[in-house]
């Protein structure tokens, strides 16, 4: 009988299942160094998020370059690499686009405000400012200081009209039935100043004359515009001396273009009658403001000394003393002389008035003549 130890003893013959030999565990040196390499390669990739290009990472080379048989060790972490604050980049670059696109809008508005003459305060004459474009207070403001009051003695009385002042110096273009036949003219201004006048040269043909003050210097002109561009509901503005009120607006459109008006062209011609004061009747409130238009004749006998023009009509008040005066257009132009208006059959005195039919002569006929006037 086998003894006990003989079931649990292991018999074997000499050289089966040998014992495993002991290796040679790494020392604690470079253990120690390789997992600080490891520790601080993670640390080097995790900073330079985000992840590194797209290349394989160099192995490990043996640890004998180092000086340590049978080990190895991994190659210097590369260079940290700083990463942009995107946010803050971000922000720059819109800064400096923002900032590049505002800088060219305003260069932008700059150019166009410098190649309008309606921006600001008006390049010539007496333009509307900008900010009151295309307003009725804004046109009057503007122009109102170039309008003028004419009052003119002759031998068949006095009159008074309007006139609008051209040059700095005091030229000034009114009606020549303002002043046909006036031995003395005087001119006030809008600032309440009288000027002496004298006659420069008249056009009875287009009823035109052209005055120039005495001793006047830096006075505001007005700019002229261009009747040729006018068109009919166009909003303009009259601006006069009706019944010898200094300075009166009124507004309405441009009711039609190039009518005949034909009105007379001696001063001893649509004067009218002196009323009780021995006044003359032209402009001076007896409602006498003869002319003929369709045929028919207005405010009176002009006569048989005659001349008939193309004029512009406009339903913009205008009456007695308004003769000479400007009709304008919204950007502070002159674009006519007003010249004419009927007054109902009958009506004298306080009673007359504009029934909204009133014509201007166009402001290129003006300009046209303007040589003519200044050589006569």
């Amino acid at each position: 009988m086998a003894k006990l130890g003989d079931m649990t003893d292991s018999h074997r013959r000499s050289g089966e299942n040998p014992e495993p030999e002991h290796q040679q565990p790494y020392g604690d040196e470079a253990w120690q160094r390789a997992r600080d390499d490891a520790e601080r390669d993670a640390q080097a990739y995790s900073a330079a998020y985000p992840p590194p290009p797209a290349y394989e990472p160099a192995q490990p080379v043996a640890a004998g370059a180092a000086g340590g048989a049978g080990t190895a060790a991994w190659p210097p972490p590369p260079p940290h690499r700083k990463r942009a604050k995107r946010p803050v980049a971000m922000l720059a670059a819109v800064a400096l686009t923002a900032a590049a696109i505002g800088g060219g809008t305003g260069a932008l508005v700059q150019n166009l405000a410098k190649s309008d003459p309606g921006v600001g305060t008006g390049v010539t004459g007496s333009n509307v400012a900008q900010s009151s474009k295309g307003t009725v207070a804004g046109v009057a403001q503007a122009v109102s200081p170039s309008i003028v009051e004419i009052s003119a003695t002759s031998s068949a009385g006095d009159s008074t009209g309007s006139g609008v002042i051209i040059t700095a110096d005091g030229e000034i273009i009114t009606n020549n039935h303002v002043v046909a036949g006036a031995s003395t003219i005087k001119v006030k201004l809008s600032d309440g100043k009288t000027y002496t006048a004298k006659v420069v040269g008249t056009d009875a043909d287009k009823d035109l004359a052209l005055i120039k003050l005495e001793g006047a210097s830096g006075l505001k002109t007005a700019s002229l515009g261009s009747s040729d561009r006018v068109k009919v509901g166009d909003e303009v503005v009259a601006i006069g001396s009706p019944e010898g009120l200094t300075g009166t607006v009124t507004s309405g459109i441009v009711s039609a273009l190039d009518r005949d008006v034909t009105v007379a062209k001696d001063q001893d011609q649509g004067q009218g009658q002196p009323d009780q004061q021995g006044r003359g009747g032209q402009g001076d409130g007896s409602g006498q403001w003869p002319f003929e238009f369709g045929g028919k004749q207005f405010n009176g006998e002009t006569g048989s000394s005659k001349t008939t023009y193309k004029a512009l009509q406009t339903d913009a008040s205008l009456n007695p003393g308004n003769s000479g005066g400007a009709l304008i257009n919204m950007n502070g132009e002159i674009i006519g002389i007003n010249s004419a208006m009927y007054a109902p059959s009958g009506a004298t005195g306080s009673t007359s008035g504009s029934v909204g039919l009133g014509f201007a002569i166009p402001i290129d006929t003006v300009k046209a003549d303007l040589a003519k006037l200044r050589a006569a």
